[in-house]
C-alpha cells in the first residue's frame, strides 16, 4: 500500500533542562497474541525518499502495530518521506528494497526472513542506506548475529507495564526536542546486554523510578550507531497503542527516521 505524501519542514529544538514531562498511563495497555501469518500483498514502490515499515511477527504480536504503522504514515505525510507498510517478507529483495532509504521493524518478534531475504537487508545497510528499530525490533532474529549488531541488543524480558522516567543523554539530532527527563507509561525492556562501545545511548531509563528494572545505573532504551555503512536507531518505546500518539514519542520516531535515511 503506497502513501503518496507531501513535504512539510519540521523544527525540533535540543534537549530542555525543565521537570520531567508526564503521560498518563493508558486504561489498556496489554497487547494481544493475532495471527502472525504473514500477508500475501506486496507493497508497491514509492516514487521520493521511501520507508518501509516492516511489522511481521512470528511470536507475540503487539495491538499496538496498527496504531504505529499509522503514525509513521502521518509522519511521512508532514516530513516528506513515502510510507509503505507490510509483513510481506518477500519484499526483502535487491529490488524489493531497492526504493526505500530506510527500513523500519515495527515490533516485529521472532525469525521473520530467510535466509535470502537477510542478505538482501545486509547489502540495503551496506549500501549506505537506514535501520529503525522499535520495541520488539530487540526480540527478532536471535540466531542472525548481523542483526544482532544492527539493532544493538536482544530482549531479556520486562517487568508489568508501568510509568518511569526516560533520562535524555544526549545532543544526537535523533533526540532533539526531547526534554531532558520525561515520565511516560510503556512496558520497559531488560535485555541481555550492553549495545557496543560503538554504539551513542541517546536515552536511558531511570531505574529507581520503577519496578523491575535489571540493568543498573546504565539502562539504555534509545540508542543509534552507524554499521557497515549505513545507520541504525533503535527504540524501545512502543508497547501501547497510546506511545504512538503521544508527541514527544513522534518526534523521536520522525528524527530517528530523518537521521537513519540521511534525510535531513
Amino acid at each position: 500500500m503506497l502513501f503518496a505524501v507531501a513535504m512539510v519542514s519540521i523544527s525540533c529544538s535540543g534537549p530542555a533542562t525543565e521537570p520531567p514531562t508526564t503521560t498518563s498511563p493508558p486504561g489498556d495497555s496489554a497487547s494481544t497474541e493475532m495471527d502472525s501469518a504473514p500477508s500475501t500483498s506486496r507493497p508497491s514502490p514509492t516514487t521520493g525518499p521511501g520507508v518501509l515499515v516492516f511489522h511481521r511477527t512470528e511470536g507475540f504480536r503487539h495491538a499496538s502495530i496498527e496504531a504505529g504503522v499509522d503514525a509513521f504514515v502521518e509522519l511521512g505525510s508532514s516530513s516528506g518521506y513515502e510510507v509503505t507498510a507490510t509483513e510481506d517478507s518477500s519484499v526483502f529483495t535487491t529490488a524489493g528494497l531497492e526504493p526505500y532509504t530506510v527500513v523500519v521493524f515495527l515490533n516485529t518478534t521472532g525469525d521473520v526472513l530467510d535466509a535470502t531475504q537477510e542478505t538482501a537487508m545486509e547489502d540495503f545497510i551496506r549500501s549506505g542506506r537506514g535501520f529503525v528499530g522499535v520495541h520488539s525490533a530487540a526480540d527478532t532474529e536471535y540466531d542472525w548475529d548481523w542483526y544482532g549488531g544492527l539493532v544493538g541488543a536482544y530482549f531479556e524480558d520486562h517487568p508489568a507495564p508501568q510509568t518511569a522516567v526516560v533520562a535524555v543523554t544526549s545532543t544526537h539530532p535523533v533526540v532533539e526536542g526531547l526534554p531532558a527527563r520525561m515520565e511516560r507509561f510503556d512496558e520497559w525492556y531488560n535485555f541481555r546486554g550492553l549495545p557496543g562501545s560503538e554504539v551513542t545511548v541517546l536515552a536511558t531509563l531511570d531505574e529507581s523510578t520503577y519496578e523491575g528494572g535489571a540493568m543498573g545505573s546504565n539502562h539504555p532504551i534509545v540508542w543509534a550507531h552507524t554499521y557497515q555503512g549505513g545507520r541504525a536507531v533503535y527504540i524501545g518505546f512502543g508497547h501501547t497503542e497510546e506511545s504512538f500518539e503521544e508527541p514527544l514519542v513522534r518526534i523521536l520516531l520522525d528524527n530517528a527516521v530523518r537521521w537513519a535515511g540521511s534525510l535531513n
